[in-house]
């Protein structure tokens, strides 16, 4: 079955290149012209992935991703007009999974779809019983899902896939640049600073004591304590 990705942009000719270019590379695309037409799209046409420009009328793209922070089964990527690193770490505090500065290449946006499709796809070869577990922290690989004292916690793909793979090498030192090949999957044009953005993240919804399960090696990156270090 052809994956679905939602267009989302107030300029019909930007929507009609992207929708025209993911067609052709099979996908199944629909497109919305506003923030809240987008999210209407989401009920209906339950896309996989999201193209999103940030400048729309009614709701922002900020909106949209406010309201979609939740939904770790969409995956966003925003265009921006904007160059400002500031704009760019917004909309990744608020759940996107990654941006492109207009005027961008489709080309590259067709590989950052596929990428982040790739991402919400993989489950790593586990088996389905496979479980990560530090004291009342347990993460289901296979489900790509993780709970916290019995509770669910809201993460997104790349906060999923970040989190993961620290848990699965504990002790293991990961250099910034490491974090961003292996979760991003590609040279990401954002810098290394969205990948402090998406630890702050995770440690905010682990709270104390867990979120001083990921730990950061100052000048170099970020590792995972031992397991047996959480009752």
């Amino acid at each position: 079955m052809a994956k679905k990705v939602l267009v989302v942009d107030d300029e019909p000719g930007i929507v009609s290149a992207i929708a025209y270019a993911l067609r052709r590379e099979g996908y199944e695309v629909d497109t919305a012209a506003d923030g809240q037409e987008a999210l209407d799209k989401v009920l209906t046409f339950r896309p996989n992935a999201m193209v999103l420009d940030v400048m729309m009328p009614k709701l922002s793209g900020y909106d949209v991703c406010r309201r979609l922070e939740n939904r770790k089964d969409i995956g966003i990527i925003l265009l921006t007009v904007k160059n400002d690193i500031v704009d760019k770490i917004v909309g990744l505090e608020l759940g996107a999974d990654d941006y492109m500065t207009k005027p961008f290449e489709i080309r590259e946006l067709l590989a950052r779809v596929k990428a982040l499709l790739r991402r919400l796809d993989k489950q790593g070869g586990e088996t389905p019983g496979e479980i990560i577990e530090y004291g009342a922290l347990r993460v289901y690989p296979g489900r790509r899902s993780a709970e916290l004292d019995g509770q669910q916690l809201e993460l997104t793909p790349k906060e999923f896939d970040l989190l993961l793979l620290l848990l699965s090498h504990p002790q293991r030192v990961y250099m910034r640049e490491e974090l961003l090949e292996q979760v991003w999957e590609m040279d990401y044009a954002g810098g290394t600073r969205t990948v402090d953005i998406h630890i702050q993240r995770l440690r905010k919804k682990l709270g104390e004591p867990y979120q001083n399960v990921l730990q950061t090696v100052y000048g170099i990156g970020y590792k995972a304590i031992p397991a047996g270090s959480y009752p």
